[in-house]
């Protein structure tokens, strides 16, 4: 918005709150993709054939896969979070 100055006060407040709303739609995209992401990655490496249910070591792969996943995810997010903080590229 490139006039966001010539808005009047509830102008600004509608447009302030539209960017809230597209932010927080786009984080929900982010975590959609992730879910996809690992959900991908997680079938590929513990499924070998699917059935009417999952066996105990299939389950248990999915999960252990799921987990180092999310913890490798939140790991490098951290990470380039302190770059950022930082300064540092």
């Amino acid at each position: 918005m490139d006039n966001f100055d010539s808005l009047n006060a509830s102008e600004k407040a509608e447009a302030t709150e539209l960017q809230r709303m597209i932010a927080i739609e786009q984080q929900k995209a982010q975590f959609q993709a992730q879910v996809h992401t690992f959900t991908d990655v997680c079938w590929d490496k513990c499924v070998d054939s699917p059935g009417s249910k999952l066996d105990y070591r299939t389950e248990t792969c999915l999960v252990s896969c799921v987990e180092r996943f999310i913890d490798t995810t939140l790991s490098i997010t951290n990470r380039f979070t302190q770059m950022v903080q930082k300064g540092t590229h």
